[in-house]
Order: structure tokens, then sequence, then C-alpha cells
């Protein structure tokens, strides 16, 4: 944001947006910071549908902050990347997917996954990190409790269970979950899966159903690994080849093209 007409726009464009309960931009800072029960993606593309771009540098709430930096001290946000470099994909599906303690009894989970099948797909958290055998290897549903599989509202679940998300037409599901039995905390470290077909929430006839679910091969996965909360997250540029925030995902993650010519100008 270069100017007042900037911060009008955003304001403007957020405002019209159905869903967005709060907006705070600050030209001076260059910031937008928004509340809304919206995925994070949606609000990312109203501002750049003004023609700026936009960064997430940072996710949760101010209650957040507080009950995790003073009281616990524990980790408010968490994300993964499934497929791509970090993460494993069997068939091209990737995407990302943050996980915020909202306040000590609500986990949000939010993401975005492309390459999908139109249609349900289940999602869970896995018991462990390891993606060296692809999917194969992360292991079971993760779960704190000893309990048979089932959807995200039973009593009767393991923690890891989310349920379904949708993809549209696109392939693209973009979905915003609160659980109450997931704690960022309890699955740093873990994993993140989409399976090929609908997850049967443990009422299925199948023998499997009550054990894992039946959805399924596993698409792609990531590991759980901690991020930045809201205003936590201060970087503008990574002091080791001196690329911005604003050209990272225009960069190639390694080799020539990923230096800007001159990183020292911009220290």
């Amino acid at each position: 944001m270069t100017c007042q007409s900037c911060v009008d726009t955003i304001e403007k464009k957020l405002n019209k947006v159905e869903g967005i309960d709060n907006v705070a931009i600050s030209l001076e800072k260059g910031t937008v910071l928004v509340q809304t029960s919206l995925p994070s993606s949606i609000v990312q593309q109203s501002i750049e549908d003004t023609g700026r771009r936009a960064v997430i540098k940072g996710y949760g709430g101010v209650l957040t902050r507080f009950v995790t930096t003073q009281a616990s001290r524990g980790v408010s946000s968490a994300v993964a990347m499934l497929g791509g470099t970090t993460g494993y994909s069997k068939t091209g599906v990737q995407g990302v997917v943050r996980l915020v303690q909202a306040d000590p009894d609500v986990c949000v989970i939010d993401g975005t996954i492309d390459g999908l099948s139109p249609g349900l797909h289940g999602l869970h958290i896995h018991e462990c990190g390891d993606i060296s055998r692809g999917c194969d290897s992360v292991g079971d549903h993760f779960s704190l409790v000893d309990s048979q599989h089932g959807g995200p509202t039973d009593i009767n679940r393991h923690t890891g269970d989310l349920g379904n998300i949708e993809a549209g037409a696109d392939g693209r599901a973009v979905f915003r979950l609160e659980d109450s039995c997931v704690k960022v905390n309890d699955v740093l470290g873990r994993s993140i899966v989409v399976t090929e077909q609908p997850d049967d929430l443990g009422r299925g006839s199948n023998l499997k159903s009550p054990i894992d679910g039946n959805s399924g091969q596993r698409l792609a996965c990531g590991i759980i690994s901690r991020s930045a909360g809201l205003f936590e997250n201060s970087k503008k540029i990574c002091a080791c080849d001196g690329v911005t925030l604003w050209d990272e995902r225009d960069k190639p993650l390694a080799g020539p093209g990923r230096r800007n010519p001159s990183p020292a100008s911009n220290l």
C-alpha cells in the first residue's frame, strides 16, 4: 500500500465480503488485520482482487497469544504443506493446512488443497511425521484416547478424525473447521493426510470402518510444523539470500534463480 487510496480500496472490498466482521488497516505498517470466520485464502484473494499483493504474516487472535505465551507457554499456530517439496503427494495433489489454537478449547483448522476430484475427501491427523515412504509411513490416525474411528462431532472418535472436506469442480477444496479435540501442542511433528474417497465416519459396513474408516488411498500428506501466530512474524527478508517475502513465491526454492541480484541493498 502506498497511499490512502489503497487503504480505502482494500477496506471497501473487504467490507463487502460476507463473513468478515472487522477490518483494521495501517498504511504506515502496511498491514491489514481482519477478524473473520472465513478461510484465510478467501481473505487473501479478496485483497489481491484489488490489484495489490498480500502475504499472510500471522494467524490467530489476541486471546490465543495471551493464553499460550503467558499461561501455558505453548504453541498457538502450526502449518502442514501437503505435497510440494516438503510433503508428499501420490497424484499431484498439494495444498496447505493451518492450525490455530483459537482458545484453550477450540482449534481452527483452515486450508486449501488443489488437485482433488470433485466431491468429498477424508481429512485426518496421523500419529507420525515420517514421510520417508510417503503417506504409508505416517502411521494410524492420531488419538490421545483408546477409541474407534468416528466423525468430528462424535464423542467416541480419534483425536485426528477431522471428517470430510469438499472439492469443487475445479478440484480445489477451501475449508475452515473448528475442533474441540485437537490441540496444536499435541499434533506438532505429526502429519495431516487427505484421502481419495469420503470418510464414512466409522459408520460404514466395512470391517475397517470403526478402525480407521474406509476412505480409500492416501493421496497427499504433510508434516505439522510450528508457524507464526498473530503479530509474531516480523520477517520481511530472508537473511541467507536476500529474497523478500513478496518475491518468495515467484522464486525457485534453490539455485541461481533464487537469489536477488543485490541482496545487500535490501538489508
